[in-house]
């Protein structure tokens, strides 16, 4: 029997999955989607490539996961214009994975992240990525683009066997080894190459200058016979899909790196989406579909040899620029690479090394804006210590610390904007057309307090010590109309207030609660008995005539009983509108 709970399941597995309708603006000018497929393919061989060795598992893993997973992202994915495939950000958490578990492990983490994955895009979380602040962003992506300079230094500089977790200690160590036997070539090639594309992007941007550099270097290296580390033999095809890598034993082991790689490529794929959006018209991505077609690209690619993949910006963006319109663009990619594959592996296998480190520190050199990293250093001190953070932690620890760290200090500085923001203030009582001695004893004896803003858990203990210095006071008056947001800490903290000055003898009044807030207040118990007694108000001009009244009845002798009548008479008549509010209780 269904219960409620399958059917909502269910449901929600079916809105994540593809329907015709995506395929529908393919049907409009799919030759032009073929070509924009054809010039992302030729964009993406070498980038495939070197994020294939850069990531420790070889050229091949690099080339099955931009077919497979460029295939699976472009049908499943939630965004019409994505490419997806190896990335260096994720080059970046798998080598030291590499290290620890070796190539079996690399596969079980991406196994386990395209799980985890798909529970991410069910319980649709895509939507909160829209909350991590641009200097995160931008300190994050700067720091990867160090990191991937960094894995290129033993290539580039023809060093082999130098291994480590710690980038910044194996690029020292091949510059050692390099000083101590210098070799020309690999540096002049990969300094050719990637000079070749940053000049050649800002003279003609639409020619493939990285696989002409590579293409250029590798005629070089075979004709004039140099001794160089090329990617070597690679199979003609796909390998056969396999689960002998599974080690249900090692799960346990790597969980937190399979979390870690799922946050990476939760991340980076959404803010590949938001760009990709950006760069087009009228074109929106669905979060969680795009967290489940990744979840279900990163299920299949470790089955054939594949390491985790995310979302490309700098192919998309080419995508997107060579004028894709549908999911076709995307697909064209990956079946071309599936062609070169099997066509020409065996050319593929004489590319050099140095030449594809030259194609990812030209990658490097334009992932980084310049120009966005001091507008944000300039807008805040805060923006730059969160950037700057960001930045540090990624390149010294890890990426998803980085965030981490990036997010919890940007969500500390927002916290004490906030307490700084927020003001308590004592507002003045109009006399109105009182007595002259009633308007003195309003002045002397009743006291308002209005709070502006947020009363939570940063900003609640500012209101405790500004009220506790309430003195000479028999009424206080305490205006609720303008918190904005209302938490369990504030509740508390305003009924120790109220308890406070209650005991010193002081009455309390409240004025202006708001519905939502007072469903907070009767849940946790606070300001109760002022509920029963008729002391909390609608609105701050019955407020104020019923102190009077209660001063009033004090001063004649009258039983302090006869006030609830002269409440429910005043309250009738008083306007409960916040503008009335303000207009007789001042700002």
């Amino acid at each position: 029997m269904s219960t409620p709970a399958a059917g909502r399941l269910r449901a929600r597995l079916s809105d994540l999955l593809p329907t015709r309708a995506d395929w529908a603006p393919a049907r409009r000018d799919p030759r032009r989607d073929l070509l924009a497929g054809l010039t992302v393919a030729v964009v993406a061989l070498p980038l495939a490539l070197a994020f294939g060795v850069s990531s420790g598992m070889g050229a091949q893993a690099g080339l099955v996961t931009a077919i497979v997973a460029g295939t699976l992202a472009a049908v499943f994915g939630g965004s019409n214009l994505q490419v997806s495939g190896p990335t260096g950000a994720m080059t970046v958490v798998l080598l030291p994975i590499v290290h620890r578990f070796g190539a079996p492990g690399v596969l079980m983490v991406g196994l386990l992240a395209g799980v985890v994955l798909v529970g991410l895009a069910v319980a649709r979380v895509g939507r909160y990525v829209q909350f991590i602040p641009t200097s995160v962003i931008e300190g994050f992506t700067a720091g990867i683009a160090v990191v991937i300079a960094l894995q290129q230094v033993p290539a580039a500089l023809g060093v082999s066997g130098v291994d480590g977790e710690q980038v910044w200690r194996v690029a020292a160590e091949a510059v050692a080894r390099f000083a101590a036997a210098p070799d020309p070539v690999p540096v002049v090639m990969a300094v050719a190459v990637a000079a070749l594309m940053l000049v050649g992007a800002r003279l003609r941007p639409g020619l493939p200058f990285s696989l002409i550099g590579v293409a250029l270097a590798t005629m070089v290296t075979v004709f004039a016979g140099l001794d160089v580390a090329r990617i070597g033999a690679l199979p003609a095809g796909l390998p056969a899909p396999s689960l002998g890598f599974l080690d249900t034993g090692a799960i346990a082991a790597l969980l937190p790196s399979a979390l870690a790689v799922a946050a990476l490529a939760a991340l980076e794929s959404l803010l590949c989406a938001s760009v990709a959006d950006g760069m087009s018209v009228n074109e929106r991505h669905h979060p969680d579909r795009e967290l489940f077609g990744q979840g279900i690209a990163n299920l299949a690619a470790p089955l054939f040899g594949g390491i985790p993949a995310t979302a490309a910006i700098a192919r998309t963006a080419v995508n997107v620029r060579s004028g894709a319109r549908s999911r076709l663009a995307a697909l064209t990619h990956a079946v071309v690479l599936a062609v070169i594959v099997l066509a020409a592996s065996g050319v593929v296998g004489h590319i050099p090394l140095a030449a594809l480190a030259g194609v990812l520190l030209a990658t490097t050199v334009r992932m980084v804006e310049v120009g966005s990293l001091r507008a944000i250093a300039r807008a805040t001190r805060g923006d730059g210590l969160v950037m700057l953070l960001t930045f540090v932690v990624t390149v010294a620890v890890d990426l998803v610390t980085a965030v981490a760290v990036g997010v919890g200090t940007a969500i500390v500085l927002a916290l004490r904007a906030i307490v700084r923001n927020a003001q308590v203030q004592r507002v003045p009582l109009e006399s109105g057309d009182h007595s002259e001695e009633e308007y003195r004893l309003l002045r002397e004896h009743i006291v308002a307090y209005r709070f502006d803003g947020p009363l939570v858990f940063a900003a609640a203990h500012r209101f405790l010590l500004e009220l506790s210095e309430v003195a000479d006071t028999r009424v206080v008056i305490l205006r609720m109309s303008r918190v904005s947001t209302l938490d369990a800490t504030g509740a508390r903290v305003l009924g120790e207030v109220i308890t406070d000055l209650e005991h010193r003898g002081i009455v309390v009044l409240l004025s202006g609660i708001r519905p939502g807030h007072d469903q907070v207040l009767a849940a946790l118990g606070v300001a109760d008995h002022l509920r029963r007694d008729g002391l909390i108000f609608p609105d701050t001009p019955a407020a104020i005539m019923h102190a009077r009244d209660l001063l009033t009845d004090a001063a004649e002798g009258r039983p302090r009983s006869m006030t609830s009548t002269v409440t429910s008479t005043v309250t009738s008549t008083v306007t409960s509108t916040e503008s009335r509010d303000d207009v007789t209780a001042g700002p």
